[in-house]
């Protein structure tokens, strides 16, 4: 079994600042605020979490299994 990764490196698509972020096990996060320039991040279409769409890892359940099937739309 694969070691589960739960830290992952957010970038902000608008302003590119950086934020080392511990990411939720049990959940999906579907949003989050930039600290610098305050855009709120929400997941790019096809993606299940904000994770998936700007960090260096993708999130556990992506990780574990492959999908998602706790958070799909």
């Amino acid at each position: 079994m694969t070691k589960i990764i739960t830290k992952s490196t957010l970038t902000c698509p608008e302003c590119g600042q950086r934020e080392l972020l511990e990411m939720p096990t049990d959940a999906c996060q579907w949003f989050y605020q930039c600290t610098t320039c305050k855009t709120l991040l929400k997941p790019l279409k096809g993606d299940c979490c904000i994770f998936c769409s700007y960090g260096s890892v993708p999130c556990p359940p992506i990780q574990q299994s492959g999908s998602c099937s706790d958070c799909e739309d």
